[in-house]
């Protein structure tokens, strides 16, 4: 009898040191928190102090895996009748959702953007934990997603990588493997510091008279700045796509940094009208390649669907090389090379070369342009961006502007009274 007092004693002395282990009959079952519901299960095991310390054991590693994400009731305890109650049929891990969804997405997409995509998704389910049931996500681990980003990247590139991830989980919510609202957390970082910093006039003549070595790059620059091209845009030009009789130029490619061709970032081609700077700007391009010999180019519409086309390159490295091996096309990354090139020799302030584009918006803006026909040149779907980004450019509650407006009124009731 004092031996069996003993022994009980040690079992409840042991019992007393591990939290969540339970005597259940004549076996112990452990005791824990699952989805806000309280979990009871019986392991089958004998009362002994080796056996408490396992239970022990076993219910820190699934209190571990809840912490983590990544439990599976299922897996622990495939015999139970909970085990039902608790599994979701499409309460899967976020590897295996990325692998499924890869390929839907990359049918309606360029093999170039899929890499993109799947770089980006690659890295926001590493930050993640791939291993981690996509059905517990909180909107707590999408914003800890985010801090993750920003830490150690640029506000653009985290912004990317959220949005090709909101994407991914915008298809997890429609097909129920995760709750709503997930998709809404990838909320993007404002771009402080990245407003328009267009060229002056005087700038612009710098980077001619001073930067330039070879006609092809003042021309190519007043190319850039007098439509507003995109860089992939105009480094994807042909000569085929000038119309000097119409005064204008076709865009139907663009160019990628790995030198594959595009349908332009709207996916739809676009007429760009000609000032008679640009014109001239383009006859000079011609004329430098007028000996040079078409190339077969393959212009991919989407993952399935590419055409091939028979076109001079209008913007080519070789015009200027001296060696017998170099590219035909210039590509967004080689233009980069140059354009730093040429800034530094004029000795202007440093930019990007996509402020050509922004200078071509804010000369036209100052200019008084037409909204909708701006943003039409552009490329852009409406006028939308042209007032949220190039607002303190258009001056609307100037005197001037009150003038401008009067004056036109002004014309066309005099012509309405003398008609």
């Amino acid at each position: 009898m004092g031996r069996e007092r003993a022994t009980s004693s040690g079992l409840e002395a042991e019992l007393a040191k591990h939290k969540g282990i339970e005597i259940h009959g004549t076996s112990l079952r452990i005791v824990f928190m699952w989805k806000r519901r309280r979990c009871r299960e019986a392991l089958g095991l004998p009362i002994t102090k080796n056996n408490i310390k396992h239970a022990a054991q076993l219910r820190a590693a699934i209190l571990h895996e809840i912490k983590l994400g990544i439990f599976d009731y299922a897996r622990h305890f495939s015999e139970s009748k909970h085990a039902s109650n608790f599994s979701n049929s499409k309460d899967e891990r976020l590897s295996a959702l990325l692998e499924r969804y890869k390929p839907l997405k990359a049918v309606d997409i360029t093999p170039m953007t899929e890499e993109k995509y799947g770089y980006a998704l690659d890295i926001c389910t590493e930050l993640l934990g791939p291993d981690r049931l996509a059905g517990i996500l909180l909107p707590e681990d999408i914003q800890l997603l985010r801090t993750q980003l920003i830490a150690t990247r640029a506000p653009s590139t985290a912004n990317h990588y959220l949005a090709t991830f909101s994407g991914f989980l915008a298809w997890c919510e429609n097909n129920s493997y995760c709750r709503k609202g997930l998709s809404t957390a990838c909320i993007r970082f404002a771009m402080i510091g990245r407003e328009p910093d267009p060229l002056t006039k005087s700038e612009f003549e710098q980077l001619l008279t001073k930067g330039c070595l070879h006609p092809q790059d003042s021309a190519a620059i007043t190319l850039a700045v007098y439509t507003g091209l995109r860089p992939g845009e105009m480094c994807a030009l042909a000569v085929e796509d000038i119309d000097l009789t119409a005064g204008q130029i076709n865009i139907t490619r663009a160019i990628t940094a790995n030198g594959s061709f595009k349908v332009p970032k709207t996916g739809k081609p676009r007429s760009v009208l000609l000032m008679p700077p640009a014109i001239e700007a383009c006859k000079v391009l011609m004329g430098l390649v007028a000996d040079h010999q078409p190339r077969e180019v393959e212009v991919f519409q989407n993952r399935h669907e590419s055409r091939t086309e028979t076109v001079i390159p209008l913007l080519s490295p070789t015009t200027q090389a001296r060696k017998k091996i170099i590219n035909h096309w210039f590509v967004p990354t080689s233009w980069n090379t140059k354009w730093a090139a040429i800034q530094k020799r004029s000795g202007i302030r440093p930019r990007r070369p996509y402020q050509t584009r922004h200078t071509y918006a804010c000369w036209c803006l100052t200019a008084r342009g037409n909204l909708a026909f701006i943003a039409k040149q552009m490329g852009h779907k409406d006028f939308t961006m042209l007032v949220d980004v190039y607002a303190k450019w258009m001056e609307d509650e100037s005197e001037e502007e009150v003038a401008f407006i009067w004056r036109n009124l002004s014309e066309r009731r005099n012509k309405k009274q003398g008609a």
